[in-house]
C-alpha cells in the first residue's frame, strides 16, 4: 500500500539529513569527550578524594529535600492546574515554566531577592529565626525553585489526560477529593509521577548557577557536586572530568529510567 504518508517516510532528503546529523555531532562530542578523556586509570581514587565525597554526600542531601519539597508542594499545584478552575491559571501556569528557562545566575539573583536577608520576605524570615542565603536550607530551596516545575508540568499533563470517570465513580462511593486522589488518581498516574519525580531529582542534583548566587560556595554546606567540578576545573582538570563522568552517568541512568515517559506524558495531554 503505498501514499502520500508512505512516500513522505521512505527517504530522507539531504537537506534535512545534514543538519540534522550536525545537530547530534553537537550534542554527542561534547559527551563522547568526557568518556573518552576521563582518568579511567585512577577514577576510583579521584572520586574517592575526600573533598569529591563531602560534596556527593551533600548534593545527595540537598537532591533528597529538594525531591522531597517537590513532592509535598507540586503535586497538590499540578492536581489544581489539571483539575480545578483556579482564577489566574495561565499566569500561575507561566509562573511554573519561568525557572526552567530563566539563566541559573538569574534566578539566583531572584531568590536573593526574594528570599535573601534584605528580599521581600527577608525580615518576616529573620522573626521567624530563617536565614536561607549561604546555608545548606537556602541551597535546597534554590534547588527546589529550578526542579520542582519538571514535576509539576509532568503530573500535570498526566492527570489532565487521565478520564475523570474513575475519580466520578470514586465519588459517587462516597470517597472524598483526598481519598480519591490518593486511592484513584495517583495510582492511576504513578508512572508519569515516578517520571516527573526522578527528572526532578536529577536536575536538583546538578543545579549550581542557582544555588552558587543564592547560598554561595562553602565547603560542607553548600558547596554541592556542581560546583565543586567548578573548582576541580581550575587546579585539576582531570578530576574535574572525573566528576563529571559520574554526574553524566547518573543523569544517563534517569533517562534511560524514563525511557521517553515524560515526553509522552506531553503526547497524550496533546
Amino acid at each position: 500500500m503505498s501514499g502520500p504518508a508512505s512516500r513522505a517516510t521512505r527517504g530522507a532528503p539531504l537537506v534535512l539529513v545534514v543538519p540534522a546529523a550536525l545537530a547530534v555531532l553537537l550534542l554527542a562530542v561534547p559527551l563522547a569527550g568526557i568518556v573518552t578523556r576521563a582518568p579511567w586509570g585512577d577514577l576510583g581514587e579521584q572520586l574517592a578524594s575526600p573533598r569529591v565525597t563531602q560534596a556527593l554526600s551533600l548534593s545527595l542531601l540537598v537532591s533528597g529535600w529538594a525531591l522531597l519539597l517537590s513532592l509535598v508542594l507540586g503535586v497538590p499545584l499540578a492536581w489544581l492546574l489539571a483539575r480545578s478552575r483556579i482564577p489566574g491559571k495561565a499566569l500561575v501556569r507561566s509562573l511554573i515554566l519561568l525557572p526552567m528557562v530563566l539563566p541559573p545566575t538569574v534566578a539566583g539573583v531572584a531568590l536573593l531577592q526574594g528570599f535573601g536577608r534584605a528580599g521581600l520576605v527577608g525580615d518576616e524570615l529573620r522573626l521567624l529565626g530563617i536565614t536561607l542565603p549561604f546555608t545548606t536550607a537556602g541551597a535546597v530551596v534554590a534547588a527546589t525553585f529550578i526542579s520542582m516545575p519538571f514535576l509539576v508540568i509532568t503530573l500535570e499533563g498526566a492527570l489532565t489526560g487521565l478520564d475523570v470517570q474513575f475519580e466520578e465513580a470514586a465519588a459517587t462511593m462516597g470517597a472524598g477529593t483526598l481519598q480519591t486522589l490518593r486511592y484513584v488518581t495517583l495510582p492511576m498516574v504513578l508512572p508519569s509521577l515516578l517520571a516527573g519525580a526522578a527528572l526532578t531529582w536529577a536536575r536538583a542534583l546538578g543545579e549550581f548557577g542557582a544555588t552558587l548566587t543564592f547560598a554561595g560556595n562553602l565547603p560542607g554546606v553548600t558547596q554541592t557536586l556542581p560546583l565543586q567540578v567548578y573548582l576541580l576545573m581550575q587546579e585539576d582538570p582531570e578530576g574535574a572530568t572525573a566528576v563529571s563522568l559520574l554526574l553524566l552517568a547518573i543523569a544517563a541512568a534517569v533517562l534511560f529510567g524514563l525511557r521517553g515517559r515524560w515526553l509522552g506524558a506531553f503526547a497524550r495531554r496533546r
